[in-house]
């Protein structure tokens, strides 16, 4: 598309997508120059878009970050809905599923957008709690949510879903973001696995099926 048409006002059902295209840009520069490096200017540039249109469409450098910040949560959302669908009916498919949620939500944690994304949420309080309300906050009823039925039916005995997920989620965590933070590398595919598949067999140690296999 031309540059004067990517410039000029959008017609509504294009309007969209482009936006999608801008913040796509914001988090590139984000991941290459770190949130110290990221400017409107910059974003404009990589967007091969105009500053006027980033100012109206986000206000300024911090609302940009904090778009960015939702857009990841609503990520983080979609890949925990997507490995808790379904309704396992016996103890093998909820370890498996519950595998699926581990490997996601460690997937996502420790990939380069989410550290950024925290790394610039720690410059502004305004941007931490965005992270805070946005992010574990959001995902974690679905998890609870997913807690409550598995107890409803009998497959695991879980007394308090929300305390069962905040066990399950630091079981799963631990310090791995928290390292990747302080500059080491992020796990590979194949640690992401074993760490995944160690903290469930753990959880379903302290939350025992009431269904045998």
């Amino acid at each position: 598309m031309p540059n004067a048409n990517r410039r000029g006002r959008l017609p509504a059902d294009q309007r969209e997508a482009r936006r999608r295209e801008v913040l796509a840009a914001a988090l590139d520069e984000l991941i290459e120059r770190g949130a110290a490096g990221v400017t409107m200017a910059g974003v404009a540039r990589r967007a091969d878009a105009s500053k006027e249109t980033l100012y109206s469409w986000f206000g300024n450098r911090d609302d940009l970050l904090g778009e960015l910040i939702e857009a990841n949560a609503d990520d983080s959302v979609h890949r925990v809905r997507q490995a808790l669908e379904g309704a396992p009916d016996d103890l093998p498919a909820v370890r498996e599923a519950l595998i699926a949620y581990a490997r996601a939500l460690l997937t996502l944690l420790t990939s380069p957008a989410s550290i950024e994304l925290n790394r610039a949420a720690m410059t502004t309080p305004n941007l931490a709690g965005r992270l805070l309300t946005s992010g574990r906050h959001r995902a974690g009823p679905v998890v609870e949510e997913f807690l409550h039925r598995l107890n409803s039916a009998g497959l695991l005995h879980i007394d308090d879903p929300a305390r069962a997920y905040r066990t399950l989620y630091g079981l799963v965590v631990r310090d791995s973001q928290i390292r990747v933070l302080l500059g080491e590398e992020p796990p590979s595919s194949a640690q992401i696995d074993a760490d995944a598949e160690a903290a469930v067999e753990a959880f379903l140690v302290l939350h025992p099926g009431t269904r045998l296999p």
